[in-house]
């Protein structure tokens, strides 16, 4: 056990004094770069530094210390291999086992916007190249790259081994890392250039919170954060109450979120199982509210309710009435939360970044047997709408149409929205097909239907439609796709307006 020694070249300096402390008292022999030897200097710890050991001195700012036979062989050797163990003799160079490495943290570069070459300068490279060897060479090298792993470094220490189970952990730890690293870069250069999608789609996700349960209770479930998107995603939502959530938590306050996010007025938005239910808009977010509530026919119970605003005590007493199992909003005053405590498995979920909208650096990822589907989000809206009908709808009936139709993009195909200007009255989603939809739609709002207009994800299939739409009070209709000659005439005759946009928002 003589001369072990461990190399440490750290950007993170939070609690290393005290790990390198109780190093030396294990017998090791520390080896440091330049600014770490300087703090363990000051703490007063025995440290050599690399430049001292190599006799060679630090250049391109310490960019290839590493690189040195002096270090990197004792890393990279493998003290189990006599031919390599008798050339580390010949050379006079020890073995390293312990190597202490962080990285640069390049993403606080990227979330702070310095320009391309101060960021692509400050990219870690000798840091990976070190961790890398260490963790190839696992039987001789723990690589120790996350500071929260120091206190088991010293609790193998005290056992007296290292196992090879805790070996191979430790290898795990490296090369994850430094593939998170590199696979961050790729994404930023990709962002920086503009490509779309890379022949080689490498990304990288961090661990926000493992789930109670995945979709079925005997499922295990994990939710994950983009390490860039900081604003706008229900990954980096502080819940406030309430147990951990589920997967299916996590999947229906999303669509939710998706749908809220189409509105810059105060708008709120009651989903379940994925699907919009009821939505409204308002002068303020309880009005917003309560078109949501009355256009469901649960009122919200057990389902899934997001508003772009805050939280008030007016409001909470109004959503403690419904039996929802999430409430997603911008925040909650104190007397908010004091009215919505009274249920344990109420979850509460602040997001002051709600209203944020969709970047270009983030994908719609659908995981497939044995590969994934990537797609850009759907960002469009009813921006380009044409009139095929004599009578062209009212401008109370344009408003009402956009509106539908931004919720009709967020409904699972075959989705038919009925509503008024700011809130919905029956939603029909995920039929097989677009008259079932309709019928189901129609019957949700019973009478509310007189007087409303209709928005469609895609064409109404047939003449049987207008009928529908006739008998029911409905007064515009604005879908995707063309109209045929007979449906425009039926269309006609009853004075049924209807509005045709180049846009196909079809979701599964």
């Amino acid at each position: 056990m003589k001369n072990k020694r461990a190399y440490i070249s750290v950007y993170n300096k939070e609690g290393l004094a005290d790990f390198c402390r109780y190093l030396t008292e294990y017998g090791y022999e520390l080896i440091a770069t330049e600014g770490t030897c300087k703090v363990l200097c000051e703490a007063g710890i025995k440290v050599i530094s690399a430049h001292d050991l190599t006799g060679y001195p630090e250049p391109l700012g310490g960019n290839v210390r590493a690189v040195h036979p002096a270090i990197y062989t004792g890393i990279i050797a493998n003290r189990f291999t006599p031919e390599q163990l008798a050339q580390l003799d010949s050379d006079d160079v020890y073995p390293i086992e312990l190597v202490i490495v962080n990285l640069y943290p390049f993403k606080d570069d990227m979330e702070a916007g310095v320009p391309f070459e101060e960021a692509a300068a400050h990219i870690d490279a000798g840091g990976v190249a070190l961790l890398n060897a260490a963790a190839k060479n696992f039987q001789s090298t723990i690589a120790v790259c996350d500071p929260s792993d120091y206190e088991r470094i010293l609790c193998d220490l005290a056992a007296g081994v290292f196992t090879e189970e805790e070996r191979k952990y430790f290898m795990y730890k490296a090369f994850s890392c430094t593939a998170s690293y590199d696979a961050l870069v790729a994404q930023y250069l990709s962002h920086q250039l503009k490509i779309p999608f890379p022949q080689n789609f490498t990304v990288t996700y961090e661990k926000a919170q493992e789930m109670r349960y995945g979709e079925n209770p005997h499922q295990k479930a994990a939710v994950y954060r983009e390490p860039l998107l900081k604003e706008g995603s229900l990954a980096r939502a502080r819940q406030l109450a309430g147990p951990v959530m589920t997967y299916n938590n996590i999947y229906d306050a999303n669509a939710a979120l998706e749908l809220v996010k189409e509105f810059d007025q105060p708008a709120a938005v009651i989903c379940k199982h994925r699907a919009p239910c009821g939505a409204g808009i308002g002068e303020s977010i309880y009005d917003a509210f309560l078109r949501a509530k009355n256009a469901d026919p649960m009122h919200g119970k057990n389902g899934i309710i997001a508003v772009n605003g805050v939280v008030e005590t007016r409001l909470a007493v109004a959503l403690k009435e419904t039996g929802a199992e999430v409430i997603l909003a911008v925040g909650f005053t104190p007397e908010a939360m004091t009215e919505l405590r009274f249920k344990e498995t109420l979850i509460l979920l602040e997001m002051p970044g709600i209203r944020s909208k969709v970047q270009f650096s983030t994908f719609d990822l659908q995981k497939i047997y044995g590969g994934l589907l990537v797609q850009s989000y759907d960002t469009l809206a009813g921006t380009s709408s044409y009139c095929v009908t004599k009578r062209k709808p009212k401008e109370q009936e344009v408003r009402a149409l956009n509106f539908c139709y931004k919720v009709a993009k967020h409904a699972r195909s075959s989705a038919v929205v009925l509503g008024r200007e700011g809130e919905t009255v029956g939603i029909g989603t995920g039929q097989i097909n677009r008259t079932l939809a309709l019928r189901f739609a129609i019957e949700l709002s019973e009478e509310k239907a007189k007087g409303c207009v209709l928005a469609s994800d895609a064409d109404l299939p047939d003449l049987e439609c207008v009928e529908m739409c006739h008998n029911a009070g409905i007064t515009a209709v604005i879908q995707t796709g063309n109209c045929s000659e007979e449906f425009i005439s039926l269309c006609d005759k009853y004075k049924i307006a209807v509005l045709c946009t180049g846009e196909r928002h079809f979701k599964n």
